[in-house]
Formats: structure tokens, sequence, C-alpha cells
């Protein structure tokens, strides 16, 4: 339940931040409460020794938004790609804690 929440703001703050930057707080404000909410999503859902499938999608996802690929489709592209940056920050947010568990499993057994 504790992850479902943590998508579901994640999800909320990643589309106002993409189609309102700095409406509710700031911009600055806001992409750091994605990143903290990427490093606990990371921490609660995903196993650091089979990390595969989340780091596939988070290279996926990085690579898209870098690439603005979704600025291609007329009328609503432009705004996919404006959510797709946020996200990208939650996913690799949880890239660094999968880093640290798996030291951390490394060092530890």
């Amino acid at each position: 339940m504790a992850t479902r929440l943590v998508v579901i703001i994640s999800v909320i703050l990643a589309v106002i931040e993409g189609l309102f930057p700095g409406a509710l707080i700031s911009s600055a404000l806001t992409m750091m409460a994605l990143a903290i909410l990427g490093l606990l999503y990371a921490h609660m859902a995903v196993d650091a020794e089979d990390a595969t499938g989340y780091l596939a999608v988070t290279i996926a996802v990085g690579a898209a938004a870098g690439m603005d690929v979704l600025g291609n489709i007329p009328a609503i592209g432009g705004a996919l790609d404006a959510i797709m940056d946020p996200v990208s920050t939650v996913l690799y947010a949880g890239v660094a804690t999968i880093l640290v568990k798996r030291v951390a499993a490394r060092i530890g057994g």
C-alpha cells in the first residue's frame, strides 16, 4: 500500500510540474520531492539483486525524455514530453537507492 501511495504522489507531482512548472511550489522543491519519492520507492519496491527490469525502464524513460520523442506528436506532444522529465527524475533517483542497497548487500553478506 505504501508503494502505491508513493507512486500516486509521484505521478501527480510529475504531471503538475510538467504541465504547470512552479504552480504549487517552486520547481526546485518539487524536483527535490520527486527525487526523495524515487529513493523511497526503490527502497520499498525494488529488489537490488534483481533490478534489471527497473533499470531497463529507467534507461528507456530517461532516453525518451532526453531526446524529446513525444514532442513530435501534434497538439499534445509537448505536454507529454514535459511530464516525462519529472518521471525520469523519480526513476533515476531510484537507481541511486539500488546502488546503495547492492553495495550494502555485498559488504554485509
